[in-house]
């Protein structure tokens, strides 16, 4: 399964100090069926642990995910900072999730070669 992040998510994800084995870990527990929401449109949200602790209390992650295909980390934030997204937010990252999950080879070759896709 292919697993990237978004460029504005990897800068967060570097500042929260969440790692790439973090994010690998948070996809297989998503094939697992594990996850916190299925938001619809192949966004789920996904609780990440906080480096040394467990995940209660820790990140909130919005990730494009379609079962052995491919994963895109879109968005994330501490639950101390927000309760959760928008209903508009919502539906721009189901919209995302869309354009990620649906692309061809060819275009995530160039969403990488860009740099708005950084892969995991």
């Amino acid at each position: 399964m292919q697993t990237f992040k978004h460029k504005r998510f990897s800068q967060w994800a570097k500042d929260e100090s969440i790692t790439d084995a973090t994010l690998k870990t948070a996809v297989d527990e998503l094939a697992k069926g594990l996850f916190e929401a299925n938001l619809g449109g192949g966004l789920y949200k996904k609780r990440v642990p906080r480096s040394g602790q467990g995940k209660r209390g820790a990140y909130r992650t919005l990730v494009a995910f379609k079962q052995n295909h491919r994963s895109v980390f879109a968005f994330g934030f501490a639950k101390s900072e927000r309760v959760n997204i928008s209903a508009t937010e919502k539906e721009i990252y189901k919209r995302l999730a869309n354009h990620y999950l649906n692309a061809t080879e060819d275009g995530i070759k160039q969403l990488l070669k860009i740099g708005e896709l950084i892969e995991v």
